[in-house]
């Protein structure tokens, strides 16, 4: 690992908005909802479910992706895998954040935050069951709450509930950010290629520096991260965190 062949200028920019959300041992947060807003509207019905909580979340946990990249940057760590992994899990973030925002009416947007918080409480109770883990002190189980999001759902007529699929959101929240929804799938689909160990990205999006030969016959290829094939990513990223905290402050705020 190393930047000796790693010149990383066009990660700048975003590194540039990141650091403009951090703070002492933190991430500048999402500020709450005024309570005429139009994401305060949406929301009120849902109670403990609303939407303003996932997407703060996913705002944070995008920032924290992207933040880990510029760290690694910094300490001349940079590794052919590891960039792609990183802003994958950044870009999925932010663009959920805008998928969130952006439905069509009111009815939608809720359904959608409920869909993600029944999926978010179905995983829950994976790992409930995984561990045995059982909530204390009269707190509710992930069946429980989503028991719970599921009522909700029937009571406001928005039911049934679908499990929102990465991809397809990615796609959906492309143009609300001004991006071409193919480019945006392209970029996402080569780093989730490299975080699931996939052998064609390495061919597609790496740039071979050397091959060493085993005892064995079989070369061992070293790699370094394909900078022409990692920008877009970067900038997808880059202008959906701006997007997102564009649209988020526009619907958070009284009107």
């Amino acid at each position: 690992m190393s930047t000796r062949d790693f010149n990383g200028a066009y990660l700048a920019p975003l590194f540039g908005e990141v650091e403009q959300a951090r703070t002492d041992g933190a991430y500048l947060q999402l500020p709450a909802p005024a309570p005429a807003s139009s994401l305060a509207t949406d929301d009120a019905p849902l109670g403990a479910y609303a939407a303003a909580h996932l997407i703060q979340a996913s705002y944070t946990a995008g920032l924290a992706h992207a933040d880990a990249l510029r760290r690694l940057t910094v300490a001349g760590e940079v590794d052919p895998t590891s960039p792609w992994t990183l802003l994958r899990g950044a870009l999925e973030n932010f663009a959920t954040g805008l998928w969130l925002l952006d439905g069509a009416g009111r009815a939608e947007r809720r359904r959608r935050a409920l869909s993600l918080w029944n999926e978010d409480m179905r995983n829950r109770h994976q790992h409930e069951q995984g561990t045995g883990h059982l909530p204390t002190g009269g707190g509710m189980s992930g069946a429980q709450r989503r028991a719970e999001i599921r009522a909700i759902a029937d009571h406001l007529a928005l039911a049934p509930l679908t499990a929102p699929r990465t991809h397809q959101l990615l796609l959906a929240a492309a143009p609300v950010a001004g991006l071409t929804a193919l480019e945006v799938g392209a970029a996402w689909r080569a780093a989730s290629g490299f975080a699931h160990g996939r052998y064609w990205p390495n061919l597609r999006a790496s740039q071979p520096r050397a091959a060493i030969p085993g005892a064995d016959g079989v070369h061992t290829v070293a790699l370094v991260i394909d900078e022409d094939q990692h920008r877009p990513l970067a900038e997808h990223c880059r202008i959906m965190l701006r997007r997102l905290q564009e649209r988020y402050h526009a619907r958070a705020q009284a009107r």
